[in-house]
């Protein structure tokens, strides 16, 4: 059964990657929540996208130079305040988590509040830097799940035009955009390789019904989306709702 992913608790709602966004994603079904983190000048790891604070709180600043003090005054969308992924891992026990790490000052401060909570369970790593994925396997082990970096997913897209490129190993799914500009990357044929390498395909922000549902007849493994209801009406529609 295809996986429904919260992109940052459903981001067309306009208070993403806030504790009020993943509630409403958890009320209406959802079990699979996408995050992103950054860490504060102390340290602090927040739930947070951008690296500065302007677009979605309208404070200044950069993420990295304020203080978690700064940061928690600050509001998404005038309402709602920034959250610690720790308050979130521990609010939404029944929740799995995609987590992209923004930066490399967070990575080690995200490995040690998984082992703290002993989450590793629950979930996946990843990053559009190659090497901070290659870190975190190497730190985690076996016990943590990533996706395949960039690179890692150019690989595979040429391996599915059967050229001879070699993957990295580790990694337990491709989190990738149908997409990238011109440049079609999920089609059957990537799936079919991804498959065939033990990889699932999770295929991001995608908020057009019509296109979902031509994700899921190519038999992708996940669809991330702002749009929480209109990707649960498409599951819905086809016996897949609620996602296991």
């Amino acid at each position: 059964m295809p996986l429904a992913f919260a992109h940052r608790g459903g981001a067309a709602a306009g208070l993403e990657n806030t504790h009020a966004a993943f509630a409403r994603a958890v009320e209406l079904g959802y079990r699979y929540l996408e995050t992103d983190v950054h860490t504060t000048a102390d340290g602090a790891l927040v739930a947070f996208h951008d690296t500065t604070l302007d677009r979605t709180t309208g404070s200044g600043g950069r993420l990295a130079e304020l203080s978690w003090a700064e940061v928690s005054r600050a509001r998404v969308a005038g309402r709602e305040p920034v959250p610690l992924l720790a308050d979130l891992l521990r609010s939404f026990p029944g929740a799995r988590w995609n987590i992209d790490v923004k930066s490399d000052g967070a990575l080690a401060p995200l490995l040690e509040l998984l082992a703290a909570e002993n989450a590793w369970d629950r979930v996946c790593v990843g990053a559009f830097a190659e090497a901070r994925v290659a870190r975190a396997r190497a730190l985690a082990g076996p016990r943590l799940l990533t996706s395949l970096g960039t690179r890692g997913v150019l690989a595979l897209r040429l391996r599915s035009c059967r050229l001879p490129w070699r993957l990295p190993s580790g990694a337990g799914c491709a989190q990738v955009p149908e997409r990238h500009g011109p440049v079609r990357v999920v089609d059957r044929a990537f799936v079919r390789a991804a498959h065939a390498r033990g990889l699932r395909v999770h295929v991001w922000t995608v908020n057009d019904p019509v296109r979902a549902a031509a994700l899921l007849d190519l038999g992708v493994d996940g669809i991330m989306t702002d749009e929480l209801e209109m990707l649960r009406e498409v599951l819905d529609a086809r016996g897949s709702w609620p996602p296991d």
